[in-house]
């Protein structure tokens, strides 16, 4: 409890010193309804009920991990907060009450008891799971994972997630090695049952007729990455017959992205549309300035150039989808949040932003890559429920 007390202060003072750079924050179009509902609580009232199945995620990939287990919990008084707003419009798409979950100096005024509390991933909380335990609400991590380069820092301070791993009634990790992180950290009952993503249904929403030329799609593109495989591609298309698409990660880039892309254009003589406006693919080069709709495009594709691992700061994304749709994976090297994932996807290429263009080439003799594994949930569900 005096370390409680002394961490909640912490947090007042952390936050009463980040409050200008919160409020300028908040201005921008990316954070203008999570900042002001987590940090001011503006709109982001307690939850209405007690007593129900409450999951915490933080943004788009987690809350859709969420849909099989969900499936298996209708009828269930579901309650699910987010921290990003990718996550929290995701979330609505459920039959549930959501909320941005608040900075945590607003935990202990805003938390209501509920039957168990389930934080995917990464979710680590120290007030959260303190409150949540000591309100008699179970405490749950699912689909837990630590990178090897959070364990360094983690275990600098294992007492204190040690501390807050106590509160934790059953860990689901995704690996081994992620249960020996979490063992060198302290925690107890630690159960490893795999991603449980490879539970998730992957679909397309329209179906798009296939252009004749091979069409290669970068998906999920971060800063920096569009330019290498816009190099690529431009050195590709001189000996192939190809059109690239590009879906940038995050939509505040779109903009800046077709700029980028009309310079290319313009240089080497190629045609460049926008999705939002024309809705085909006729051009060379085409971006998609809109969201949901990568695995449509994934299913008109040949190959994928996945982004978030051509740079170490962002760890990768997910490679299920791709591989799903049947396209050759080409992807970097730095995808340290999606190594668990990668494990079940073959015939992949990782190559560095100066390679796109030679593992372009490579995947003429490559098979397109698969996924082969499975995951049971019976398990998890059943202690959720029980």
């Amino acid at each position: 409890m005096p370390f409680s007390i002394f961490y909640f202060i912490l947090s007042v003072v952390l936050y009463l010193v980040a409050l200008p750079l919160l409020i300028l924050l908040s201005l921008k179009p990316k954070y203008k309804q999570s900042i002001p509902a987590r940090f001011f609580l503006f709109k982001n009232k307690r939850f209405l009920s007690e007593d129900g199945i409450w999951f915490h995620v933080c943004s788009l990939g987690e809350a859709r991990a969420l849909k099989p287990i969900l499936q298996h919990l209708s009828g269930e008084d579901i309650k699910i907060t987010t921290i990003t707003h990718t996550g929290q419009a995701e979330a609505k798409k459920y039959d549930a009450d959501v909320r941005y979950l608040p900075f945590e100096m607003f935990l202990p005024f805003w938390i209501k008891k509920q039957r168990v509390l389930v934080v995917l991933e990464a979710e680590f909380w120290y007030l959260l799971f303190v409150l949540a335990a000591s309100m008699g609400s179970r405490v749950i991590l699912l689909n837990a994972r630590i990178s090897e380069r959070s364990a360094k820092r983690y275990l600098q301070f294992s007492w204190f997630y040690e501390k807050m791993l106590s509160r934790v009634e059953v860990i689901y990790a995704q690996s081994e090695a992620d249960k020996n992180r979490f063992l060198a950290l302290g925690a107890r009952n630690i159960e490893v049952i795999g991603n449980i993503k490879l539970a998730g249904e992957i679909k397309k929403t329209k179906d798009y007729d296939k252009p004749h030329e091979e069409v290669i799609v970068a998906g999920s593109t971060h800063l920096g990455e569009e330019k290498s495989v816009l190099d690529a591609y431009v050195s590709y298309k001189k000996t192939n017959s190809a059109k690239l698409i590009v879906v940038p990660r995050h939509p505040e880039r779109f903009e800046s992205v077709y700029i980028l892309m009309q310079a290319y254009a313009k240089e080497h003589n190629l045609s460049l549309s926008r999705f939002s406006e024309e809705k085909n693919f006729f051009a060379d080069m085409i971006l998609v300035d809109a969201m949901g709709e990568l695995n449509n495009i994934y299913n008109i594709s040949d190959i994928a150039i996945l982004g978030g691992a051509f740079k170490d700061d962002v760890g990768g994304h997910n490679p299920l989808e791709p591989a799903f749709f049947g396209c050759k994976i080409i992807t970097g090297k730095h995808f340290f949040h999606q190594k668990e994932l990668f494990k079940y996807v073959h015939h992949v290429q990782y190559a560095e932003a100066d390679e796109i263009e030679k593992a372009l080439e490579s995947a003429k003799e490559l098979p397109p890559s698969m996924v082969d594994e499975t995951i049971d949930l019976d398990r998890v569900i059943e202690r959720i429920k029980n």
